[in-house]
């Protein structure tokens, strides 16, 4: 522990540690972690300590706790990251979650822009794929999304044959990538011709924009993400704990 910061509570550099070690796949997705007790005494801290800083991790669902099993890196699969990750929800009483159809999609690779750059920390040498998606709700195209990932970290994503519904997913299980936390801006716009093409609707129409940036767990930006949403018959719904 001598080489953290010290002028962190102590539970908070434990924390820091075992969110290194888990972005270095000291512990794979899915895997075990090794129990409280043993945890504290390679670490020389108390069980309350390695406690606090597990609590902490389990908030931000970096870490799952199974009742009797352990615990255990939390994994990308489809459906968690579809709960956690689209907030797209019928509105209230029901405010039953949304489950997306992948609809149309290309993918292109080309160097990264301005915005790309500011947004994702690169520099302007810089390759990036940019993928371009429609998704599907009722059979109903619903969003149209722009996806710009670093080249660097995902090398040949653009010349897979298909692409998973949840990317994160794939950005765990192939490239090493978890997803710790997506920032998100919110705004309300107008419909362009591209728009209104894609998701059948008149240019125009308002939109809910969705500006995300996904950051992995040694917080560098990994995915730049835009979706705009026909929100006439859905919400964004989110829980305020």
């Amino acid at each position: 522990m001598s080489s953290i910061p010290d002028f962190q509570p102590l539970y908070k550099q434990v924390y820091n540690v075992l969110i290194d070690r888990i972005a270095e796949g000291a512990w794979r997705p899915a895997e075990a972690l090794p129990s409280e007790q043993a945890l504290a005494e390679e670490l020389g801290v108390s069980q309350g300590t390695i406690r606090k800083a597990m609590d902490a991790l389990a908030a931000k669902n970096l870490i799952l706790r199974r009742q009797g099993k352990g615990t255990f890196v939390a994994e990308h699969t489809q459906e968690h990251a579809l709960f956690r990750f689209f907030r797209l929800s019928r509105p209230a009483p029901d405010r039953e979650r949304i489950t997306p159809a992948l609809g149309e999609e290309s993918i292109k690779r080309r160097t990264a822009n301005e915005a790309d750059r500011y947004r994702l920390q690169l520099r302007k040498t810089d390759q990036v794929v940019e993928i371009r998606r429609t998704r599907l709700i009722d059979q109903t195209p619903k969003v149209v999304e722009k996806i710009v990932l670093p080249l660097s970290l995902f090398p040949g994503i653009d010349r897979k044959k298909a692409l998973p519904n949840t990317l994160y997913s794939l950005y765990q299980g192939e490239y090493g990538i978890s997803i710790a936390v997506a920032q998100e801006e919110l705004r309300a716009v107008l419909a362009n011709k591209s728009d209104a093409k894609a998701l059948r609707i008149e240019a125009g129409s308002p939109l809910l924009q969705i500006d995300r940036i996904a950051v992995a767990l040694d917080g560098q930006p990994v995915e730049w993400r835009i979706s705009r949403c026909d929100t006439r018959d859905v919400v964004y719904s989110v829980d305020l704990i």
